[in-house]
C-alpha cells in the first residue's frame, strides 16, 4: 500500500521504526546497549543523553522531561503539532521541508553526514515559514527584525527555514518539520546599554517574550539567547555588567535547574518563570494567550 496516497493511521503510524524515524530528523544514537538506544533528547538541549528508545517496543522516555510514550506522542511534542497533522506529516512527502524518512540500509557514512552549510540568507518571505510563525504566534514584524529565511545543504539536500544568528557566526534553525544549527553554535547577546538584561534558553521564547512585550508592559533591555542550556555557565561572566538578569527559562527539569543553580550564585537572578506558571515555555504560553476567547462586555438599556 502506497501510504501518500491518504493519511495514515495511528496504528500504521505507530510501526515505523523510531530510531530510523530521528535518524530521519538527523538525530543519531550516542550509545546502544540491548534494545536500548541513548540519545542526546531531541527535545531540549542537554550534554548527558537522556533520551532512550527501546527499539523492541518501539518506545521512547526522556528522563530530563519525564515523558514518553509511542512515536505520535513524540511527534506531537517535536513539533509542536495535533495529532491529525503529524500524521498527515508522515504520510505526505514535504520535499525541502523535511529529510525524508529512509531506510536505514540506505544511510550514507561520510564523516560530514548531517553538517548543515548554509547557501543563502534572505528576508523571511517563504509562505511554508510565514505560516509557521503564525502557528508560534510570531509577529511577522517581530521576526524580520532579528531573523532571515536562509538555505542550507544537508547530507546533499537543499532545504530552507527561519534562521536566527548567533555570536558565533552560525544559525539556529527552525521550520515546521526542522530544528537544527548551523556551525558554529553559539549564544547571541542583543544590547542596547541596559543595566538589566533578559535571558532565554531558545529563540522562540525570545520572539515570544518580544511579540507579548507590550501587553505585558515590560521595558527593553538587553538580551541573552543561550540557544542551548549548556552555554549559562560559559555565559556566567558576561553579566557581570548587569545589575538584574531576569531569567526565562523553560519550565522542565532542565531549565528549572539551570534556575535554582543561577539563584544559589547571585541575587542579581531573578526568576521570571512565574509570569507563564503551567505552562512549557514562554511560547506556549503565548499561544494559549491568543487562543483565549475574548470575552465581550453586554451590553444594558441606558435608562432614559
Amino acid at each position: 500500500m502506497d501510504f501518500r496516497e491518504r493519511r495514515l493511521t495511528i496504528a500504521e503510524a505507530k510501526e515505523m521504526d523510531m530510531v530510523d524515524y530521528l535518524s530521519s530528523l538527523g538525530h543519531e544514537p550516542t550509545s546502544i546497549k540491548g534494545n536500548s538506544h541513548w540519545f542526546l533528547s531531541p527535545l531540549h538541549d542537554e550534554n548527558t543523553p537522556s533520551f532512550t528508545i527501546n527499539r523492541n517496543r518501539n518506545i521512547w522516555y526522556d528522563f530530563g522531561l519525564g515523558k514518553g510514550g509511542s512515536i505520535i506522542d513524540f511527534g506531537v511534542l517535536y513539533h509542536r503539532t495535533t495529532i491529525p497533522e503529524f500524521l498527515q506529516l508522515l504520510s505526505v512527502g514535504n520535499t525541502g521541508l523535511i529529510v525524508p524518512l529512509i531506510n536505514h540500509k540506505l544511510k550514507q557514512t561520510q564523516s560530514d553526514e548531517g553538517k548543515i552549510k548554509i547557501t543563502r540568507e534572505s528576508v523571511i518571505s517563504s509562505p511554508s515559514l510565514l505560516n509557521y510563525l503564525h502557528q508560534r504566534g510570531i509577529s511577522i514584524s517581530i521576526a524580520e527584525l532579528y531573523c532571515k529565511e536562509v538555505r542550507f545543504e544537508s547530507n546533499g539536500k537543499n532545504y530552507y527555514g527561519i534562521g536566527f544568528p548567533n555570536d558565533a557566526g552560525g544559525y539556529e534553525i527552525r521550520n515546521q518539520y526542522f530544528k537544527g544549527s548551523s556551525s558554529p553554535k553559539g549564544i547571541t547577546t542583543l544590547k542596547s546599554g541596559s543595566y538589566s538584561i533578559a535571558i532565554f534558553e531558545g529563540f522562540f521564547d525570545f520572539l515570544s517574550y518580544k511579540t507579548l512585550q507590550d501587553q505585558l508592559g515590560k521595558s527593553a533591555s538587553d538580551y541573552l539567547i543561550l540557544n542551548s542550556l549548556s552555554f549559562f555557565e560559559k555565559s556566567l561572566t558576561a553579566l557581570d555588567d548587569y545589575k538584574v538578569a531576569h531569567l526565562y527559562l523553560d519550565n522542565n527539569i532542565a531549565g528549572q535547574k539551570c534556575v535554582q543553580s543561577a539563584l544559589s550564585k547571585s541575587n542579581r537572578f531573578k526568576d521570571e518563570s512565574s509570569l507563564y506558571a503551567g505552562f512549557d515555555d514562554l511560547n506556549d504560553f503565548l499561544l494559549t494567550r491568543q487562543k483565549a476567547p475574548v470575552k465581550k462586555q453586554r451590553r444594558g438599556l441606558r435608562p432614559g
